[in-house]
């Protein structure tokens, strides 16, 4: 498939940006960056562009979304310099990927409501990624936990692992109350709510992988 012409001049612009910082004579902190010193910066643009999401402010969301932008630009930069991938590779994985998981577009498949979708997309990547053994494959452990947990759940129902669901109020303003009064209650007593959360996780994924091994 090939895009219309469509020139993004001030992409281009930050790209070249990003070259000349990188460059001999450039800035000696951008030089010496690695993709594991970036990591630190990725996460935490990450968080302020969610941050910017929730606030509903768009100027916020374009300097967040322009910092995020500039690490996907930073790491592509280092890889491109090391002559392990480019930038373009990037994007050509990213499009060929993205034509590959929406078939009702590209393609001749039918999914016209966004459940279809979601389920379409699901049966194309167990297709990709075969290889995998385990429906936790793929899943990054260091999210924050209640994000982790999120992710998990449902994947361990799928293979008949599941944990009992405790009540819950009818909004999400007063699940974040009881949310904050548990974790309230956990540092009283002495306990590190983030850890613990982590530990039943651990626990829950060894469930999953004995569910899946019998």
């Amino acid at each position: 498939m090939t895009a219309p012409d469509a020139p993004h001049p001030r992409l281009d612009e930050l790209v070249a940006t990003l070259e000349r910082l990188r460059a001999p004579g450039g800035c000696a902190w951008d030089r010496d960056q690695t993709h594991e010193s970036l990591v630190q910066y990725l996460v935490e643009e990450t968080f302020e562009l969610v941050d910017a999401i929730e606030a509903g402010d768009d100027a916020e969301l374009v300097e967040e979304l322009g910092d995020v932008l500039y690490q996907v630009l930073f790491h592509s930069d280092i890889a491109a310099e090391a002559g392990r991938f480019t930038l373009e590779d990037v994007a050509a994985h990213m499009t060929a990927k993205m034509v590959g998981r929406h078939p009702h577009v590209f393609a001749d498949a039918v999914a016209d409501t966004p459940d279809a979708v979601v389920a379409s997309w699901e049966q194309i990547k167990a297709v990709e990624k075969a290889h995998r053994s385990s429906v936790l494959d793929g899943v990054p452990q260091s999210m924050p936990s209640l994000a982790l947990a999120r992710k998990i759940l449902p994947k361990a129902a799928k293979v008949g692992v599941t944990r009992e669901a405790a009540p819950v109020p009818a909004t999400e303003r007063e699940l974040g109350e009881q949310l904050l009064a548990t974790v309230s209650g956990a540092v009283a007593s002495g306990l590190d709510p983030e850890r613990a959360l982590r530990a039943a996780l651990r626990t829950l994924q060894d469930d999953v992988r004995a569910a899946e091994s019998r």
